[in-house]
Order: structure tokens, then sequence, then C-alpha cells
């Protein structure tokens, strides 16, 4: 008769070769495309602000966790590096280089250790380092430039400044909106923050992450249908006053925030319903403040306050137990 002898060991008991860097590794990735169109749209200095963001953030965090937290064993993960680099492609190229170091500490200590650090954070660092920014320095946050291809070599100062298209609409309507075409949005030869005008760039870069299975389609698709729906009716109501659906969909920082903000593992729902509902949220949010807001762009805002919610979403939408039985009363 054959004995068999089983080894216990301390958990987990089921192991992946996949850890946080090499996650983050990809994201980072996944973002070079848009990060090198910047720079030939905006010039070099769109370079600088991504350099900084990225390898600053790992920097920040380095002193943050090694001299205030006192944990002499912290190797860098590079999710400093990513919202370092997200941070960059949300701001103006007329953002002054100290200005965004303040808001690259800012969203590294307010926006995640104060509450303990990656995993314990419920606002995406980026958003609240963007929303930081967006309140302390409005003027240089919301001064755009015309883009100029391919001159990489110019200063953004020197620089002639326009408006992005949602202002555009904003302020003038959609016949003076759309003068910019719609392949110029898809590709991304339009004014806006450094990383989130070119659609194209980041679908690629969201594919590659979908490839990896980094992330999954539930946000995505439910925060850009929601838009879709949602502006399709107003646009059958008011063409003029209210802007064409796929104007909406490509315009603004919509595709970087639905598909690299609002995915972030740490601060989105975990059940693919509970991502459908929050993408639906974020979407909804978005557009109200697009239309009835002060801001001609609503996705930061609106995904900071679904990350909000994401508690109670889990909540929510987490599966019942095999075998559990509701108790009366």
């Amino acid at each position: 008769m054959m004995v068999r002898t089983f080894k216990t060991a301390a958990a987990p008991h089921i192991r992946h070769p996949d850890d946080t860097s090499k996650i983050m590794r990809d994201v980072l990735i996944a973002l070079i495309p848009a990060t090198i169109f910047s720079g030939f749209i905006f010039g070099w200095y769109a370079w600088i602000l991504a350099i900084v963001g990225a390898f600053g953030g790992e920097l920040i965090e380095y002193i943050i966790i090694r001299f205030f937290r006192k944990d002499k064993n912290f190797v860098p993960d590079g999710s400093a590096s990513v919202t370092g680099l997200l941070l960059a492609l949300n701001v103006s190229v007329k953002l002054p280089l100290w200005a965004f170091l303040v808001g690259l500490i800012f969203a590294l200590v307010v926006g995640k250790h104060v509450y303990g650090g990656l995993g314990s954070n419920p606002f995406n660092p980026a958003l609240v380092g963007r929303a930081f920014l967006m309140i302390s320095f409005p003027v240089q946050m919301t001064t755009w430039v015309k883009p100029y291809w391919p001159k990489f070599w110019m200063s953004p100062w020197d620089m002639v400044t326009s408006a992005t298209p949602l202002a555009l609409l904003k302020e003038h309507g959609f016949s003076a909106a759309s003068k910019v075409s719609t392949f110029d949005l898809f590709i991304g030869n339009v004014g806006g923050s450094v990383g989130e005008i070119s659609a194209l760039l980041l679908l690629i870069g969201f594919v590659y992450l979908l490839i990896k299975k980094r992330v999954t389609w539930h946000i995505p698709t439910s925060y850009i249908g929601t838009v879709l729906i949602i502006s399709t009716i107003f646009w059958l109501v008011n063409p003029e006053k209210f802007g064409t659906p796929i104007f909406h969909i490509l315009s603004g920082g919509l595709m970087l925030g639905a598909l690299f903000m609002a995915t972030d593992m740490v601060t989105s729902p975990v059940t693919p319903k509970g991502m459908l509902l929050f993408g639906a949220g974020c979407g909804a949010i978005t557009m109200i403040i697009r239309y009835f807001g002060g801001y001609p762009e609503g996705v930061s805002f609106s995904i900071l306050i679904m990350n909000a919610f994401v508690p109670l979403i889990d909540s929510l939408t987490k599966p019942h137990k095999f075998g559990e039985v509701k108790q009366n009363g």
C-alpha cells in the first residue's frame, strides 16, 4: 500500500509569476506611443515633463518610504513612475516644471501614502495631483498651445496659444468646434493636455494591455458606451449646442481617462458587474460636467467621484458564496 506524504506550507498556495513591477512595466510600455507623439506635437518640453514624472516619481516615493516611513527594505516597484507619467500626460505643456513637481509630490503624498501606500489609496493618485494643479494653477493648466507637426525642437513658450476642441464647443458652439476634423481628433493633431490628444495611440497602448491581460474591457466599454448614449440623445435635441457623439468620444481626456485612469486596479471595482457600473457612472458624470458645469472637460473629476463609490459598488456586486442561505429578517 502506497502512503503519500503531504507537506503543509503557509499561504498563498496558488502562485503566479506576475508581480507589481511587471504590471507597472507593461503600463509604462503601453503609454510610450502617446508619450513619444506628444513631443512631436508640443515640442521637447513634453518629453521633459514625462521623464521628470517617471523618474522623479520613483525618487520622491523612495524618499517618502525610506526616510519618513522608515522602511529600509523598500524596493521600487514602478507604481510611482506610472503615477508620474500619467500626471505628466494630464497637464498642459505650458505648466512650469516647478509647479508640475509640486503636483507630483501632492499626488504621491496626499493621493497615495497618507492612506498607507499602494493598494490602500481610494483615489487615483495621478488624478488627485491633477485636481490639485487645476485648483492651484488654473491659468497654467488651462493654457493650451496650437499643435505643430513635426517640430519637436520648439519650446512651448514660443508656440501660439489655441483653444481645445471642447473649449470651442463650450464657448462658440459646434459650428466652431467642427472646424477640427474627426481625423485630426483621432490621430491627435489638436490642442490639449500632453498625452490625451491621440486616440489612435492610446488605443494601441490599451490593446497591448488587453493582450497582456493587465486590464479588461468592462470599464472602458461601459464608460465610452455611456458617453455615446448620452451624447447621442443631447445631439438629437440640439446639435449646435451639444456636438456630435464621435466628437465627445475623441475630444479631451476621455480616451486617456477611460483606457488608463479609470482602469486603475487599486481604485476601481473588482467584479465585472461593478466595473460596468463604475464605467457608466464615470461616463454620466463626465457628460453632466461637460454640458452643465463650468469646465469644458469632466473626465478627471468624474473618475475621482466614482472612486469614492468603489467600496459601495464592490459590496453591492460581490458574488454570493456557494451554499450560503439568506437568513430571514
